[in-house]
Formats: structure tokens, sequence, C-alpha cells
């Protein structure tokens, strides 16, 4: 069982001054804080989901990923910068400290603000709405705890992204 603790966001947001769309997701899982990168989990469909939308292939590497994103005009980033949190269970996230979001929106005409899963949204609410006076779309998360939403299902739901990249 893993323990709670109090860890920091080690990695930068993605995104340039030609960015639409900003994606949110809680905080990195534990593959993806290994990694270094976000949607770090093999099981995880993020990348499938990108790729499904994009028709392009799904990317391999952490530089094929960042230039998918910029060719997309996809930002991405987290909600939470800092938190306690259990392993990569969201459920778990105590103690958040909120990422300073505003920071991507002065520097990028960004049209729409996703939250990836019920948490990132139930967080974005709490702590950056208020902030940005911006509203988020809330998706189903790509996580495999997700596993009842099939990969048809997510492409379904997040086609709202590529009406905004495209």
């Amino acid at each position: 069982m893993a323990e709670k603790e109090y860890l920091t966001h080690t990695f930068e947001p993605v995104f340039d001054g030609q960015s639409r769309v900003l994606i949110l997701g809680t905080f990195p899982s534990v593959k993806s804080r290994e990694q270094n990168f976000y949607y770090g989990h093999p099981q995880n469909r993020f990348w499938r989901v990108l790729a499904a939308l994009t028709g392009e292939p799904v990317p391999a590497g952490i530089e094929e990923k960042k230039a998918l994103l910029h060719r997309r005009h996809i930002a991405l980033w987290d909600v939470i910068a800092g938190c306690t949190i259990t392993g990569s269970s969201d459920a778990s996230i105590r103690d958040a400290v909120p990422n300073d979001v505003g920071r991507v929106l002065a520097a990028a005409p960004i049209r729409g603000i996703f939250a990836n899963g019920a948490k990132a949204y139930e967080l974005y609410r709490k702590y950056l709405a208020p902030a940005t006076g911006r509203d988020a779309v809330r998706l189903p998360s790509t996580s495999p705890a997700n596993a009842a939403c099939s990969l048809q299902e997510l492409c379904a739901a997040w086609s709202a992204v590529a009406e905004l990249i495209s």
C-alpha cells in the first residue's frame, strides 16, 4: 500500500503562443512522475484519444507527444501544483495548492478549457475558476480507473476538443 506524502509537480506545462485549447488533469500519476511527463501510464488512454481525434499516430516518446500538442495547438497542464496524495489516487488528494494557469491564459489565445475527469473539474472549479473567471468543460477521465468508459465513448465525448483544434 502506498503511503500518503506531500508532493510537488515537477514538470512544466506544455503550451506556446498558438495554443487554443487547455487540457487540465489533476496531478501526475506515479508513472507520469517517473517519466517526468503527462499521462505516462501505459493504460491511460489520453494519447490514444488525442491521436484518434487528430488522425495522427499515437506518439511514443516525450518529444513526439510535445510535437503533437504543439502541432494541434493544445496546451497541457494539471490543476494542482502540490498536494498530499497516496500513490496515484485522485480521491486521496488533500492539502492542494493550485497551479497558476493564468500564465498560460495570458500567453495563448485559449478558446476552451477542458478538465480530464471529474476530480480535475472539481478542483478547477474550486481553485482556478474564481481566479480565471472562466469555466471548464468536464470530460470523462482517460485514466485506467475509468474502465467503464470505452475508447470509442471517450473519443465521442472528447470531440469537443477536436472542434476547437481543427
